[in-house]
């Protein structure tokens, strides 16, 4: 064992037990809650909803302790345990020239783990969304999915496969600026190309239709001067009873989407101030500031595989006796979250700031009243804990916790004077 081998086996572990000890605090700060409302909701949300967010997230949290220890074993069986080794020997087989031989690697890597992983989420889906009443999925609909999913990964990773493998092949020893630049137009494209053709092939999206809700929302996008490609309706409940809205799609190609779930859950008012809170994270350029720091990150990560990729022991303390560029990509891809796991909370910390910012823009140009009560029953119908662990949420949550964010729009709204 080399000490780049145990240093990946000590930030793995690390990162795991970390998982796990977040895990707990939240099931006992949650679970020892569960007889109380909170009292800035104790009018809005009765004690068995409050119940059954508890209980729902003890279960998730169960679950998520065990798909943490079964992704650490996995790592340990692809890496030290002699699994990519064995796959690369077996792909090697096929025979195919050049960089088809490590795309063929690198898609059968992906799809084994995918399907490694499958028992986790189909009893996510089918046992503790069942029981709460969220999971809306027929088996049959369940394995069209993921068929699509598999033949979308496919058809869509194969040709950047290939270009990402020609051009470490090949570009010389600036190749990672090139993959980059590669990376970074692909992504680009994914996010236009993702509304129009490839969404679709999962969920039906109808125009919103005339009413007034519809005539609400279109004199808020005229307030707020935002240009949209059009409002849609997907159909969320077909698969989830969970409710949402999000804007997709860039330039022209932007569209406002709303499950239909939520539309259920909400009022005219209260939907128009959930889309003004939307039109804050655009009226702030959180959009553009969180894509630059992807890119400038992955800059890095690019930068920093094309050094590794050059390292013998790189490959050596990973259970790769041949050094190769698909296993360098392989093995970047598996080991990086164990070291950037340290990066969640500062990146949460920007996104909670971001959230924020758009809740003031939202009590501006909308009802915030009608915000605060479409959040309180977004929360009953999604079953959100309200009563987080705060190390937790701050390692897990993107968003502030209910509480907090409650108290962020009141204080927003007394100084607006609404």
């Amino acid at each position: 064992m080399t000490s780049w081998t145990t240093t990946v086996l000590l930030f793995a572990l690390i990162a795991t037990a970390s998982h796990l000890y977040l895990s707990y605090r939240q099931r006992r700060h949650v679970l020892s809650r569960r007889n109380a409302v909170p009292t800035t909701f104790a009018d809005s949300i009765n004690l068995p909803a409050h119940q059954k967010a508890a209980d729902y997230t003890a279960s998730r949290l169960q679950l998520d302790n065990i798909s943490q220890l079964w992704g650490l074993a996995l790592l340990l069986l692809w890496t030290v345990g002699g699994g990519l080794q064995w796959l690369d020997g077996i792909t090697s087989s096929a025979g195919l020239p050049g960089q088809a031989g490590g795309v063929l690697f690198m898609l059968a890597f992906f799809m084994i783990s995918h399907l490694l992983e499958l028992p986790v989420d189909v009893y996510r889906t089918f046992s503790i969304e069942a029981r709460f009443g969220f999971n809306q999925m027929t088996g049959q609909l369940y394995l069209g999915d993921m068929v699509k999913q598999l033949l979308l990964m496919a058809l869509i990773a194969s040709p950047l496969l290939w270009a990402l493998l020609a051009l470490m092949q090949s570009a010389g020893t600036l190749w990672w600026l090139y993959g980059w630049m590669l990376w970074s137009g692909f992504m680009l494209l994914m996010i236009w190309a993702y509304p129009t053709f490839i969404a679709p092939l999962f969920n039906r999206f109808e125009p919103l239709e005339e009413g007034p809700v519809k005539s609400r929302i279109e004199a808020l996008l005229r307030r707020c001067g935002f240009h949209s490609n059009g409002l849609y309706v997907m159909d969320g409940s077909r698969r989830s009873r969970h409710g949402n809205a999000y804007f997709t799609g860039l330039g022209k190609a932007k569209r406002i989407v709303f499950f239909d779930t939520l539309l259920k859950q909400l009022d005219g008012e209260e939907t128009e101030a959930v889309l003004a809170h939307e039109l804050g994270h655009f009226h702030h350029g959180h959009v553009k500031k969180q894509l630059m720091i992807t890119l400038v990150l992955s800059l890095a990560g690019f930068a920093l595989l094309g050094w590794l990729a050059t390292q013998p022991w790189f490959y050596s303390g990973l259970g790769i006796s041949e050094p190769s560029n698909h296993a360098a990509l392989t093995l970047f891809l598996l080991i990086m979250p164990v070291f950037t796991f340290v990066l969640t909370p500062v990146m949460n910390l920007f996104s909670r700031r971001n959230e924020f910012e758009a809740d003031a823009y939202a009590v501006a140009n909308s009802n915030g009243r009608a915000l605060i009560s479409s959040l309180v029953k977004m929360y009953e119908d999604n079953a959100s804990t309200l009563t987080p662990d705060p190390l937790y949420s701050a390692w897990h949550d993107s968003h502030p916790p209910a509480p907090i964010r409650i108290t962020h729009l009141q204080q927003c709204m007394e100084k607006s004077g609404k």
